[in-house]
């Protein structure tokens, strides 16, 4: 059995030197062999002679996973399972319940359920933990359960789930799921017409074009284009979407390599639907890549005026590789540059600090560039917005709270003691903001600042150098001025932080059209974006300083 596994690894191993070579790279063919050939003789070893029974499969995902660690977090080896998520993503079609989950520890938890399907006709609810797909315990699988979920459509499928404690059952029959690029679009009462863009898949253009001329065939005079929490996708999408304001033949982006093929030029190749309509483009720090390049290319061409807080500064380009067996390396090909020649990516994976990390490019070290119009923008950290709204950003303790599921895990506390009716009109009081910190309280809720690492990494290194005691005492006063500030940080955030709440319990009840329509009705964002808008002599002076 093992000299089977032996030779698939091989095949494996000299298909990604072939890859390699096969691109120019630039160690030559001896020195990989040399390696290849020490790391083939050292597998077969140890799965022959170690002491405790060998995993071949879990060893050489470890090795791979570890060699992809020195690179950048978006150069990952794919498995079968991690194939078919990615072109689900991308094709916006699938046959399943309908429901999005992530790992929680040994089961499933369910943190969105989309209206009408399978999984919302049977009663699933955001906060549900499965447990059991069939005979099959979730817990059995590190990875991969999910599929289990997946099939034909008008199959059924038996699910074991927790709620609140209790263990629940249901049969679900599966059917084909739709995952829209534009959920949501609406025509404003001042004739702005709002487009929400969550994803950048094969369909991307194609919904949003259609939305842009339906709101205008309403009588927009003016579109909101809405890249918040948008992550990215298809550099080709885009391009497209890009084109929908922009004249056909300008430049969108361009990516640089090392290697010579993926330098290129992408230009836009349709003609636009409106080049003059104003535009308003909303992001924030979870609008990434492909919403990058966008907002990137609007800013840069002063087509359109940037509202929110700055991007997530991802200007890294990947591209799937097929390897063996089913499975891809998705591997960072290239860079890519807006139209003005900024490269906005945020964490330089060259140069990495004392604990391995990538370094994030100072503000001191940006590079200006001009628009179109002589603005000045700057690269190495994200889109800035035009008009900044601290509404937008989220503060430490957010991200600490979104991370750690205590603003997941309240919302879903909060569906079943209370009654909500009307999304529109729905507000997250100060009295539910007083009851959250009783909430947090009751968890043990603790998060570290990024001043709270250094200062533990400063002791580390006294106490090495035989100064600890020396320091203890200081170390000690300024971590209980520290947890003050983290204190009085929850109620300093609170506007922030009752958003981020509100927006998930809107979703508990009303799925995502529910959450837009609230948006539309209270975003301080969509607010600024119409106020600017609606003042043409503040939209011309923001696109021509």
């Amino acid at each position: 059995m093992k000299k089977k596994f032996y030779k698939k690894t091989l095949i494996l191993i000299f298909g990604g030197a072939v890859l390699f070579t096969s691109f120019g790279f630039k160690s030559d063919f001896f020195e990989i062999a040399k390696q290849i050939e020490i790391f083939t003789t050292l597998f077969k070893e140890i799965n022959m002679n170690y002491v405790d029974e060998t995993s071949p499969a879990d060893l050489m995902d470890t090795a791979i996973k570890s060699m992809l660690t020195d690179l950048d977090p978006y150069t990952n080896f794919w498995s079968e399972q991690d194939v078919q998520s990615s072109r689900i993503n991308m094709e916006g079609e699938y046959t399943g319940i309908g429901a999005a989950l992530k790992q929680d520890e040994d089961v499933w938890l369910i943190t969105e359920v989309y209206k009408d399907y399978p999984a919302d006709k049977a009663g699933l609810k955001p906060g549900d933990k499965i447990t059991r797909i069939g005979n099959t315990k979730v817990s059995d699988f590190t990875e991969g359960a999910q599929a289990l979920l997946n099939g034909s459509v008008n199959s059924a499928v038996n699910i074991t789930y927790q709620r609140q404690g209790k263990t629940q059952q249901t049969s679900i029959k599966r059917s084909s799921v739709e995952l829209k690029a534009v959920p949501f679009y609406a025509l404003l009462e001042d004739n702005s017409g709002y487009v929400v863009l969550s994803r950048f898949n094969q369909k991307a253009y194609e919904e949003t074009s259609r939305a842009v001329k339906d709101l205008k065939s309403q009588g927009a005079d003016k579109i909101i284009l809405d890249l918040r929490g948008n992550p990215g996708g298809l550099l080709s999408e885009a391009i497209n979407v890009s084109n929908i304001f922009l004249d056909k033949g300008e430049l969108i982006t361009s990516t640089k390599s090392v290697i010579e093929k993926y330098n290129k030029e992408y230009y836009t190749q349709k003609e636009p639907i409106d080049t003059k309509i104003p535009l308003v483009v909303l992001v924030n720090g979870q609008s990434a890549s492909a919403s990058e390049i966008v907002s990137g290319a609007i800013q840069d061409l002063d087509r359109g005026v940037v509202v929110g807080a700055r991007t997530f500064g991802k200007g890294l380009v990947q591209r799937p590789k097929e390897i063996a067996y089913g499975t891809q390396l998705k591997i960072t090909i290239s860079r890519y540059y807006t139209p003005s020649g900024r490269c906005i990516q945020a964490l330089d994976y060259r140069k990495r600090d004392e604990n391995g990390k990538a370094v994030r490019t100072k503000v001191e070290d940006y590079n200006a560039f001009k628009t179109k119009n002589g603005r000045t923008v700057y690269d190495g950290g994200g889109i800035l917005p035009d008009v900044r709204l601290e509404s937008s950003e989220y503060s430490s303790i957010t991200r600490a709270l979104l991370e750690k599921n205590a603003i997941f895990n309240y919302a879903t506390n909060y569906y079943y003691q209370h009654d909500v009716q009307d999304p529109v009109k729905y507000t997250f009081s100060d009295a539910d903001f007083n009851d959250f910190k009783s909430y947090l309280k009751s968890t043990d809720f603790t998060y570290k600042t990024n001043t709270e690492q250094e200062l533990e990494e400063l002791l580390i290194t006294a106490q090495s150098e035989g100064f600890q005691q020396d320091i203890l005492d200081s170390y000690k006063q300024i971590s209980l001025e520290i947890d003050k500030s983290k204190a009085e940080e929850l109620d300093h955030k609170k506007d922030e932080i009752k958003s981020v709440l509100q927006d998930q319990i809107i979703k508990h009840y009303f799925y995502q059209e529910g959450l837009y329509q609230n948006h539309v009705a209270s975003s301080q964002e969509i607010k600024k974006a119409r106020e600017v808008l609606n003042n043409p002599g503040q939209y011309a002076k923001i696109l021509q300083n």
